[in-house]
């Protein structure tokens, strides 16, 4: 370093303030104001140290009663991770984020100049316009990471982007939770229902919403852990695997243990990897096909078929809603053409309700080639298939479960025809036009989600099949499912 000055930067505190409630841990946020840096985002209440006479807790403590009003015991401050941190601009600096959960007074906005709204938000429900530093602190606190880099790079914005997220987790060596487990909570349920657990791997989808980890246990054993965006999607998965489910036997997980509160289950692993982008000869894909089809009657055979409700039917209610979402993001024509679908769906004629997974596609089906299909059962021979991710899982018409697998047999007949052998008979006129009704809003559904959450490949496949069935159903469809 001779003839060079040191690097300095500055030292930040963040106020991680946490409550639990029925719908899980919630933080303080409070929303930037003024002539101050990211005005008009969402932050953690946080602050600079004043000099050197002053140390981080001491800091912390301060800064939260100055932003907020609360008083805190510097001896309740428990540190949560620190952050190093580059701005776009390339100034540097490093953060100390600090855990909260025991003080005194009720948060208010005590600084008005600097911020303009303060409320609680879900740890797993983030606000979309935060700052992607504080954001990428909460990420790294969540995954339970003690270190973690967020270096951004110039052109990045200030505010939170999925779709370029620069957080880097740093390992631990201290034996805590590995960065990649679930917190504390989570371990201890976990560990309650299964023992001890050595290893935690993170295997969510590539998508903000997805919690899930292989835990691996100390006397041997792997199960799976999945904490759930939301109550909704706790209880279909709890309701899936303890009603449908284990008519499939060893072709779906078992429901271990389940926590309301934590929104949190452990289930048994099944062996495969998902079917999405397999390579398969053509007669082994046939083989495949055939499978689904027979575990999809399963499913819809696990418990009596009975009557829809009165006013059930294709979602037709949302589909001003999906379509305003995803009206940017359509092509030409597109919205026309579901419209006049929904027109036509007011007069079909109500199909029976049955036990469906809900969200039938190739990357909920597992494939293993190395393990024996279960020989006790006539459909049970071929491959070994199973399926997983019961959180849309509830009853409703069979042909729910079609939607989105219809999309994987496209162009291929021998590949529909095969999932019909398995499944036992051919679709009724009814339900041929309820799945075009159908396939048609989950696409504009899915093309607005997408587009709101950086999953281009959600939106890729709306637009291919909003195409698929316009090039296939130009005409209107009659009551029966008949062309006009």
């Amino acid at each position: 370093m001779s003839g060079e000055q040191r690097h300095t930067e500055p030292v930040d505190v963040h106020l991680i303030l946490r409550r639990e409630t029925a719908e899980g841990p919630q933080v303080l946020l409070s929303r930037r104001a003024g002539a101050v840096y990211a005005a008009g985002l969402w932050h953690l209440p946080s602050g600079h140290l004043d000099g050197p006479h002053e140390d981080v807790v001491i800091a912390l403590v301060r800064e939260a009663r100055e932003e907020t009003g609360v008083v805190i015991d510097p001896a309740d401050v428990r540190a949560a991770v620190t952050v190093h941190h580059r701005s776009p601009g390339g100034a540097s600096r490093t953060g100390h984020f600090f855990e909260v959960r025991r003080w005194q007074g009720e948060p208010w906005i005590a600084e008005p100049d600097v911020c303009d709204a303060m409320d609680w938000a879900s740890l797993d429900a983030l606000p979309a316009q935060m700052v992607a530093y504080c954001r990428a602190g909460l990420d790294a606190y969540t995954a339970g990471a003690r270190l973690a880099l967020h270096f951004q790079m110039p052109g990045d914005a200030v505010a939170f982007d999925p779709a370029v997220d620069r957080v880097r987790l740093i390992p631990d060596v201290t034996g805590g939770p590995d960065p990649g487990g679930p917190d504390a909570a989570v371990v201890e349920f976990t560990e309650r229902a299964v023992g001890r657990t050595i290893r935690w791997t993170d295997t969510s989808w590539a998508r903000e919403s997805s919690r899930v980890w292989r835990a691996d246990g100390a006397q041997g054993g792997a199960w799976y852990v999945k904490v759930h965006q939301n109550q909704r999607f706790h209880g279909r998965e709890v309701r899936g695997l303890r009603t449908w489910a284990p008519a499939l036997g060893a072709a779906a997980p078992r429901l271990v243990a389940a926590d309301e509160v934590l929104r949190a289950v452990v289930i048994t692993a099944v062996p495969g990897r998902p079917l999405h982008g397999v390579v398969l000869a053509p007669e082994r894909e046939k083989a495949v096909f055939r499978r689904i089809g027979a575990l999809a009657r399963r499913i819809h055979q696990s418990c009596p078929a009975r009557p829809a409700p009165a006013g059930s039917g294709p979602a037709i209610a949302k589909a001003d809603r999906h379509l305003a979402a995803a009206r940017a993001h359509l092509q030409p024509g597109d919205e026309e053409f579901v419209r006049a679908l929904v027109a036509q769906a007011e007069h079909l004629e109500p199909l029976a309700w049955v036990e469906t997974h809900g969200d039938l596609q190739l990357r909920n089906i597992l494939y293993d080639p190395d393990t024996p299909a279960d020989p006790g059962e006539a459909e049970n021979s071929g491959p070994f298939l199973a399926v997983i991710d019961l959180e849309r899982s509830e009853p409703g018409p069979a042909v729910r479960d079609l939607v989105r697998l219809s999309d994987a047999w496209h162009g291929r007949d021998d590949l529909f025809e095969a999932f019909l052998a398995g499944y036992g008979r051919p679709l009724t006129a009814a339900e041929e036009a309820q799945l075009v009704i159908d396939a048609a809003l989950d696409s504009v559904s899915g093309v607005a989600y997408g587009a709101v959450h950086g999953d281009p490949e959600l939106v890729e496949r709306g637009h291919r099949t909003l195409a698929r069935l316009r090039a296939e159903h130009r005409a209107a469809l009659s009551p029966t499912g008949d062309a006009r």
